[in-house]
């Protein structure tokens, strides 16, 4: 039985951040276990060991709960995008915070796999942004201007999600538990290093001379 003493319900109040944080983290376990259509509030107020009415008072419902997930880890990803940063390194942050956060990765595959016909119009200009960062880095000579950025993202993208997205096909072909830290550097410097070499690769008019 657990003996973990609980805090009365009016010690929580008087801690507002840290009774918001345990339902957030509650929600993680949740919505990645469930998805959002099988995630259950009262589930969620359990896991926290708070009143369900709590997470309505807080966020408004599961619905407020998502987006603030949705927004930490956007905000997590803008604090490290930036122009001082090659697309290699990129690639090697992505594929560390799928690993060192495979919650949140499995949030997002949930989300495809419920997908009702669009997405949020914040993660669509979040997107639109990243494209535009795309063909910045285009000009700047990343990768081949034959390339299309948008593509290319959803190139990288997904190959950066792999190991959550398909952690038994990683572990069939590399021999390696896709949830290590070990994987996650190794595959991240396999895809940095094929980035490097898309410098390298001549254009298709290039190619002709």
């Amino acid at each position: 039985m657990d003996k973990t003493p609980r805090r009365a319900p009016a010690e929580r109040r008087r801690d507002p951040e840290r009774t918001r944080e345990r339902i957030i983290e509650a929600a993680r376990a949740e919505f990645s276990a469930k998805g959002f259509a099988g995630a259950r509030v009262s589930e969620i107020a359990a896991r926290a060991g708070v009143n369900k009415q709590l997470i309505s008072y807080y966020f408004g419902g599961k619905e407020g709960l998502l987006k603030a997930l949705t927004s930490r880890w956007h905000s997590r990803e803008s604090a490290f995008a930036g122009a001082s940063f090659p697309l290699t390194e990129l690639v090697r942050f992505h594929v560390r915070a799928t690993v060192s956060d495979r919650d949140s990765a499995r949030i997002l595959i949930w989300e495809g796999l419920e997908e009702s016909g669009g997405e949020s119009a914040a993660v669509a200009e979040d997107m639109r942004r990243d494209v535009e960062d795309m063909r910045r880095r285009q000009r700047a000579g990343e990768f081949p201007d034959d390339l299309d950025p948008a593509h290319l993202l959803l190139m990288l993208f997904s190959a950066s999600n792999a190991g959550a997205v398909f952690p038994q096909v990683a572990r069939a072909i590399c021999g390696e538990d896709p949830a290590s830290e070990e994987f996650a550097e190794r595959y991240g410097e396999q895809l940095a290093r094929l980035l490097g070499h898309l410098r390298n690769v001549p254009t298709s008019d290039e190619g002709q001379g």
